[in-house]
């Protein structure tokens, strides 16, 4: 009885937490559905209206917003595949290997933690100018190739999932350092993978000030840049604004489905082994 009745208490708990998780979609839905005279009445109107396509309409309108779109997807998808494989190759090695240095570097890496990023803006726009990357592409995906957050992250999860015997054996095999990497550790990391992948796509798209500082044609900007674009200086339609916005999270939460379920999947096959 006191088991059946914790099972109840749980389920109970997830599906508030569930459906606290997801108001603020359905909000800025109903937002993005109505218009911004509806936004502002009291008490506030919790129903979808009948303004989201006229909405978007605007926020097409109004914004290149496909071309922000293609920019964004570009920068998103080639940085988390870089870091994915930076981030995992360097945690890797500072897993598994053993070599003169290797404690010191990492706490050098870690040190990074503490910088906030707005302080390397003017440095890191200097370095872009003096490549002539400065309006290019390039200029948000190669200094976002690799962070210390996925390194120290993956490392973690190395050393504790990827067994010294595997390693053994394929030495023993004639393996060398990158096909062991290839042979041994990816497939051990996959979930680990899949939440970096997630956490780095999420967060390259969701940039703003970065894109902002380096991009400096408006013509040729990212979806946040874009976005920022609609509110005016005068007059703000929060109802397209948040059009813009619900269509711009579509990508993220195909990503995260998709990214989610491998993830889950995953370690619910460790769990199994365990």
């Amino acid at each position: 009885m006191t088991s059946r009745r914790g099972r109840i208490l749980t389920l109970v708990a997830l599906i508030i937490g569930a459906l606290i998780t997801l108001f603020p979609y359905y909000w800025l839905a109903v937002m993005a559905s109505n218009t911004t005279a509806d936004i502002y009445t009291t008490p506030p109107k919790l129903t979808f209206g009948g303004h989201l396509f006229a909405n978007i309409g605007e926020v097409f309108s109004q914004i290149n917003f496909f071309g922000s779109l293609l920019n964004t997807l570009i920068a998103a998808v080639v940085t988390t595949l870089l870091v994915l494989f930076f981030d995992s190759l360097a945690a890797f090695t500072f897993a598994k290997y053993d070599f003169p240095g290797a404690n010191l570097l990492f706490g050098i890496l870690l040190a990074t933690f503490v910088v906030p990023t707005q302080l390397s803006a003017i440095p890191q726009f200097t370095i872009m100018a003096h490549l002539g990357w400065v309006g290019d592409l390039k200029a948000l995906i190669i200094p976002a190739a690799a962070n210390a957050f996925g390194i120290f992250w993956m490392r973690q999860y190395a050393r504790g999932a990827i067994p010294d015997e595997l390693l053994e054996a394929a030495r023993i095999d004639g393996a060398g350092f990158f096909r062991t990497y290839l042979s041994v550790g990816l497939p051990v990391l996959r979930p680990a993978l899949a939440f970096l992948g997630i956490f780095t796509f999420v967060n390259v798209w969701n940039d703003y000030l970065w894109p902002l500082v380096v991009l400096i044609d408006s013509n040729h900007v990212t979806l946040q840049v874009a976005l920022a674009q609609l509110q005016g200086a005068y007059v703000k339609d929060y109802s397209v604004v948040m059009a813009g916005t619900l269509v711009a999270i579509v990508p993220l939460i195909i990503v995260f489905l998709l990214g989610a379920r491998h993830f889950i999947r995953n370690i619910a096959a460790g769990a199994l082994k365990g």
